[in-house]
């Protein structure tokens, strides 16, 4: 945080020019009451979901959501596109200039060629069948060939550990060099089971959706020490969620013997963790680990909003002695780096145009001035 003698000097398009002394200021300069911060990064949503706002009730547990989810999602395109408008209109005023988003379609394409705001575009591939690998992988890259041509970053992802099988892993590999490549990461306590014993809820959930679950074969380790060697191809792994990650899995992310020079970032989606799972990330277990920590929202299916602050308001008011100007980094130029948008956006430096915002003291009003 600069004092407030400092002044922040931009063109007319928000670009940074300086940061300069009041004194040296001359005149003109607008005062504002609050923080002033570069624009929020969502390094986490589903945009397409939009439409499922308030249809899923809370705590219902991620099996069950997953399900629900699988169940619900078919509505009229014209509803669907209005739902993804609105969701975008919503991160706007909500001071949020770049999104982490994850594509099963291509539904967000339309509103997106409108570049209001910066896109990663995640495009999600699944697939617990071996014997569906290939298809669903051509599916993806189909979907990726679309979004390619709106000039923004994408890249082909595992949806989740217990969703994708080897067949389907072998095939997404050879995509991830130098991308950012995301996978939802121990967002409940049964992941582990699964891979560890083979046992626990998501044995319900493949029965729930006949998905054949035959050719999985438990690894006795965790999910994350199951996968994580898998994607050391890639430049930056975005680990979502981390609900249930624990000390072992973090030191197994920092060990030199897993030979790979990716960047990991653990994005906290904290009221979509509780909404689902009425449960927090270990956020005091990953500071203490020096992780990369960044910010999402998930879905309007699984959260009462699509606004980063409420994410840093709900980690505050549980972990009150994380400092805002700590949160703010990971909502900033956090995000920024694991999408590698830090070129442009993420802090207030010559030649970024990274948006700028000004939060009231007691966060409970943001503006967006550029």
């Amino acid at each position: 945080m600069l004092p407030s003698n400092n002044v922040l000097i931009t063109d007319e398009k928000g670009i940074i020019e300086n940061i300069i002394d009041e004194t040296e200021a001359g005149d003109n300069v607008q005062v504002l009451s609050g923080i002033i911060s570069p624009g929020f990064i969502n390094s986490h949503c589903h945009l397409e979901l939009s439409h499922m706002k308030g249809l899923i009730p809370e705590g219902t547990g991620l099996v069950d959501f997953v399900s629900k989810i699988v169940a619900l999602r078919h509505f009229a395109e014209e509803e669907i596109l209005q739902a993804i408008k609105n969701g975008e209109d919503e991160m706007l005023s909500n001071g949020i200039v770049a999104v982490g988003d994850i594509c099963n379609n291509t539904l967000t394409i339309h509103q997106k060629k409108e570049q209001r705001l910066a896109y990663y575009n995640f495009i999600e591939a699944s697939g617990w069948n071996p014997a569906i690998a290939a298809m669903r992988f051509e599916k993806s890259k189909e979907i990726n060939a679309q979004y390619s041509m709106l000039n923004a970053p994408c890249s082909i992802n595992p949806h989740a550990p217990y969703s994708v099988s080897n067949e389907l892993w072998n095939l997404l590999r050879e995509n991830f060099f130098d991308k950012t490549i995301s996978i939802h990461n121990q967002e409940t306590v049964f992941e582990d089971d699964l891979f560890k014993t083979g046992t626990g809820d998501f044995l319900r959930m493949y029965e729930l959706m006949k998905i054949d679950n035959s050719s999985f074969k438990p690894t006795g380790k965790t999910s994350l020490q199951s996968y994580l060697e898998k994607m050391q191809e890639a430049k930056n792994i975005l680990l979502v969620h981390n609900t249930f990650i624990g000390e072992d899995d973090i030191a197994f992310t920092k060990s030199p013997i897993q030979n790979h020079q990716s960047a990991i970032f653990f994005c906290l989606c904290p009221n979509a963790n509780q909404y689902i799972e009425k449960a927090l990330p270990p956020i005091d277990l990953l500071r203490e680990q020096n992780c990369n920590i960044v910010l999402g929202t998930d879905s309007l299916a699984s959260n009462w909003s699509l606004s980063i602050l409420d994410e840093i308001k709900t980690i505050n008011k549980n972990f009150p002695l994380v400092p805002l100007e700590e949160m703010l980094k990971w909502a900033t130029i956090n995000g920024a780096k694991a999408l590698q948008m830090d070129n442009k956006l993420g802090s207030f430096e010559k030649g970024k145009q990274p948006g700028i915002i000004c939060l009231s003291n007691d966060l409970n009003n943001i503006k967006r001035l550029v």
